[in-house]
């Protein structure tokens, strides 16, 4: 502590005192750690006499400026001193001329930057923050501010303020101020009243909310823990929770047993009548499976699989009396003769069913002819005047498509004319696309709800061509909709084995399917011969480590002369760790996009011009989705806002829309999912033990066009290839299927 540094009075009291609550009022200097995921931080405050405090707690939200009333307990750390345990706080307006300045020039209200703070000032002294709460028409009188400027002021204002009256109310309720945020963003002013009524909708309806954290305000509210509403509660986010880990459904006793656990509710009789109670209600569906047990479905997955089912069975019963392509043997020769081109056998046959069948399944490995057969359908329905559209889940892979074949490509949200303001989608059963062929990419990444939708809306006598990799790591989302297809038996599949994309000597697309047949892949250690696929031996983490980083940022830039953000894609198994995605995005971060004057700061997190960014949750107002990349062009201090590209367009992002930002320098390799980079660095070591199997190992290898580089011990690497098992995942779309007795034909 420097001799400026006083400690707080009363920081030194005895012990017993120490076990008080006490509050102070300071403003906040610095803050120095921030953790997101649960709002605890360390910060530094001075004192109304210039003393300097250390508090610690629930407080992220706050901002360097800030004054605060906190109440809490004196602590002593044996490293860091006196501190105080937060248990609440509050934020209090200034009221210095001085610091009226300050709060209004931090950007945190929009429309008001430094320059306008300081005019506010001069015009309306200490009553400025009155005016904007109570007459913000009166904010016209300043040069500068017209109608809609002053409106926006308003209206920031008061969002302000409700998330202020949020983060007292949860803070009371020992709930991250973090969370705040998104409960106003979701609910607007209604926020309080919604999270009073009934807390456990935050769980299902907000992002970043867990049932425990609901459950913690419903027990502080006065609810039983044997309350119906929250047995139900309780059973609807086991079922939750199984969705994200990709099911459909939880067998009864296994929900029954998990939600028991959630809930720490040994009686199995009230969880019974708690789920005959959803079922009258209709918020679950029970329906027997093929092993004798019954399955607990939410009622709108259940939905879901049903309607891909109905819809599959509608396009395949579909036989014109005359087809379109008459003879597709010889159009397929006329496609060879164009291009210049000899097709491979499987080829052609796939390029044939494509033609022939209502619908029909392409897959295959990185460089087996995929993309060569879909320039195929597009030359030749072309010909024929037949209407042909292209889409795909994500917007990379719908551009690597037009890219490919020259044909517009939409990501199947933008195809089907999703509307985020209604939640409503233009394009259904009722109103169909209006093709005569669909070809979809990527279609390891469809989950159940969107593949519903797509089935929906095609009309009947159209034909669909679903084309992906069956051998990367399913959807994100819930179902597992293209091994589900295929295992039904009842959709002609063609797979391409042979590889042609790759030149003489190239190892990529040659360990992929080595690795799918379980060998350890063939490569180049450190050495000076050229390779596209290397593997570097790291057995100890801080090495492996620092060599992922100088890969990423120096060495394969000057080598291959690939660009460090646009061209290579740093991937690992997990977020957490030395070997995570959060620390290797950090230590990147300060490699390739240094602090600069104008960044913006939001808990651990720091947004600069140049960075590369990853959208983290479906926003379909600005159309950026779960998984997108994208680089920030400019950063806005005032606005807090910055202007950021994802393939090709500029979107401005507000300071709500940047809690769904992440750094991108490094990505899991499930966010990798359906983009392809040219180089890749993945790294894999025994601290990524849970996560290491084939499946991942063969995605993450398969994102690289042209350069692989795996980095970390050959005990990880081995481990991940022979980890075969495959999660399965409960759904019941091929039973469904093959319960409609279809057949291929």
């Amino acid at each position: 502590m420097t001799s400026r540094e006083k400690p707080l009075v009363g920081a030194s009291d005895s012990a017993e005192k120490r076990d008080e609550i006490r509050s102070v009022e300071a403003v906040v200097d610095r803050i120095s750690y921030a953790n997101e995921e649960n709002g605890w931080c360390v910060i530094r405050l001075r004192g109304k006499s210039g003393e300097y405090i250390t508090a610690t707690g629930t407080l992220l939200g706050v901002r360097e400026g800030d004054r605060l009333r906190l109440s809490g307990r004196w602590t002593r750390h044996p490293k860091y001193g006196e501190q105080l345990e937060v248990e609440s706080f509050l934020e209090i307006l200034p009221s210095t001329l001085e610091g009226i300045r300050r709060f209004l020039a931090s950007g945190r209200i929009k429309g008001i930057g430094p320059v306008m703070a300081k005019r506010l000032i001069q015009a309306f002294g200490l009553e400025t923050l009155d005016i904007i709460e109570y007459q913000p028409k009166r904010l016209r009188e300043i040069q500068g501010i017209g109608a809609a400027t002053a409106e926006k002021i308003s209206t920031s204002w008061a969002r302000h303020r409700g998330i202020q009256r949020i983060i007292v109310f949860l803070a009371s309720h020992g709930v991250a101020p973090g969370i705040a945020v998104r409960l106003h963003r979701r609910y607007g002013e209604s926020a309080l009243s919604v999270v009073r009524e009934n807390p456990y909708r935050l769980a299902e309806e907000v992002y970043g909310v867990g049932f425990l954290t609901a459950d913690r305000i419903a027990r502080k509210l006065g609810l039983p823990v044997d309350a119906p509403e929250r047995l139900m509660a309780g059973i609807v986010h086991t079922l939750t929770l199984a969705s994200r880990n990709g099911h459909l459904f939880l067998p009864r006793s296994r929900c029954l047993a998990e939600a028991g656990t959630l809930l720490d509710i040994g009686d199995t009789h009230s969880l019974e009548e708690a789920l005959e109670a959803l079922r009258r209600e209709n918020i679950i569906v029970l329906r027997p499976s093929k092993d004798g047990e019954t399955a607990v479905y939410k009622s709108r997955f259940d939905r879901a699989e049903a309607r891909v089912a109905r819809g599959i069975s509608r396009l395949l019963d579909y036989r014109p009396d005359h087809p379109e392509v008459e003879n597709s043997t010889e159009e397929i020769a006329l496609f060879e003769k164009e291009q210049q081109i000899r097709l491979a056998p499987e080829q052609r046959q796939a390029l044939r069913t494509a033609l022939e069948a209502p619908l029909s399944i392409i897959t295959g490995g990185p460089g087996t002819g995929k993309t060569t057969l879909i320039q195929g359908l597009v030359k030749i329905h072309s010909k024929h005047s037949r209407k042909i559209g292209l889409a795909a889940p994500t917007g990379r892979a719908a551009k690597r498509m037009e890219e490919a074949t020259g044909q517009p490509a939409k990501t199947l949200h933008r195809l089907l004319e999703y509307n985020p303001i209604e939640n409503s989608w233009g394009r259904n059963f009722d109103h169909p696309l209006e093709m005569d062929c669909l070809v979809v990419d990527e279609v390891s990444m469809l989950d159940i709800e969107l593949a519903a939708r797509l089935i929906d809306a095609l009309p009947t006598g159209s034909q669909l061509v679903l084309v992906g990799d069956s051998d990367q790591l399913p959807s994100v989302g819930p179902g597992d909709v293209l091994a589900e297809l295929i295992s039904s038996g009842c959709i002609p599949v063609c797979r391409l084995k042979h590889i042609f994309r790759q030149g003489k000597g190239s190892l990529i697309a040659e360990n992929a399917q080595r690795i799918n047949r379980g060998l350890m892949p063939r490569y180049r250690e450190d050495s000076g011969e050229i390779s596209d696929f290397y593997f570097a031996v790291r057995e100890d983490p801080a090495e492996a480590v620092e060599t992922a980083v100088a890969l990423v940022s120096e060495r394969i830039p000057r080598r291959f002369g690939l660009d460090p953000i646009e061209d290579i894609q740093l991937l690992a198994p997990m977020h957490r760790g030395d070997l995570g995605v959060q620390h290797l995005n950090r230590l990147l971060q300060e490699k390739l996009a240094p602090p600069a004057a104008a960044e913006i700061r939001l808990g651990n997190r720091v947004f600069r011009c140049g960075d590369k960014i990853m959208q983290l949750r479906n926003n379909y107002e600005l159309e950026i989705y779960n998984g997108d990349t994208g680089r920030i062009l400019s950063v806005d201090l005032d606005e807090r806002e910055i202007v950021a590209e994802f393939s090709g367009r500029q979107i401005i992002m507000e300071s709500d829309d940047l809690e769904d930002l992440t750094p991108a320098y490094a990505c899991t390799i499930h966010k990798a999912q359906g983009s392809e980079y040219p180089a890749v660095v993945v790294v894999l070591h025994a601290q990524h033990h849970i996560m290491l199997q084939r499946n991942l190992l063969y995605t993450a290898i398969t994102r690289g066009k042209s350069l692989v580089i795996i980095v970390g011990s050959k005990r990880a690497l081995r481990r991940a290839i022979e980890n075969a098992e495959i999660r399965s995942r409960y759904t019941m779309l091929a039973d469904r299927l093959k319960e409609s007795d279809l057949k291929v034909n």
